[in-house]
């Protein structure tokens, strides 16, 4: 079986050299890139492209997440798994909803590293097991919403589908060209006709419900 090729994109130069030596001195494992930003890596990506992406979700610059929503528009075949600080349900499920698939943070072991990545390539997701819980419980808390709750706007719907694609508050209203206040006002209406609390939740029940895909 040939060589998994892992790319690395991680800001911190120690960090992002620990895990290629790691990672490139480990048998059936190929180091193929390591970049500090996301704009760095995605032009290397049209040349050379990985098996398996390592990315952090702090970056300079573009954000990590909308890294994996750009790296998996133009190569869908590249798997991506983050390796983070962030551990709240906002990060995991936004990554989650640009293209990750996987989640680790950085506390991970080594040896649960390098058999995640084993097993992103085999086709599983492997997350850490305080992620895992929250994507489950995050599941299990958003149940699909009554007739009466799938009345959004057009505007609201608009959005919330920006939400799903990992758009930010302040990238949504430079997108539609419209204040920060009023994307916020939207943003509590879409909330209260839900009944949800978070941007995760949110985006997760217009999902489940069929309001977006």
């Amino acid at each position: 079986m040939s060589n998994i090729k892992v790319a690395i994109v991680e800001d911190q130069q120690a960090t992002r050299e620990a895990l290629a030596i790691l990672i490139g001195n480990t048998p059936g494992f190929e180091i193929t890139g390591r970049f500090a930003t996301m704009e760095q890596a995605l032009p290397r990506f049209d040349v050379d492209p990985p098996h398996v992406l390592l990315a952090d979700i702090g970056l300079p610059g573009m954000s990590g997440i909308e890294g994996v929503h750009r790296v998996r528009s133009a190569h869908p075949e590249i798997q991506i798994l983050m390796l983070t600080v962030y551990g709240d349900d906002d990060h995991v499920f936004e990554a989650i909803c640009a293209g990750a698939c996987g989640y680790l943070l950085k506390e991970t072991p080594r040896e649960r590293l390098l058999a995640a990545i084993r097993e992103l390539r085999e086709g599983g997701a492997p997350m850490s097991p305080e992620i895992a819980r929250k994507v489950v419980l995050m599941f299990q808390k958003v149940a699909p919403p009554k007739a009466r709750e799938r009345q959004l706007t057009p505007r609201e719907l608009q959005i919330l589908r920006m939400l799903a694609d990992g758009h930010s508050y302040k990238t949504c209203a430079e997108r539609l060209a419209l204040s920060l206040d009023t994307v916020r006002f939207h943003i509590r209406n879409i909330y209260e006709q839900l009944h949800v609390h978070s941007k995760s939740e949110a985006v997760l029940k217009g999902i489940r419900s069929g309001l977006i895909s």
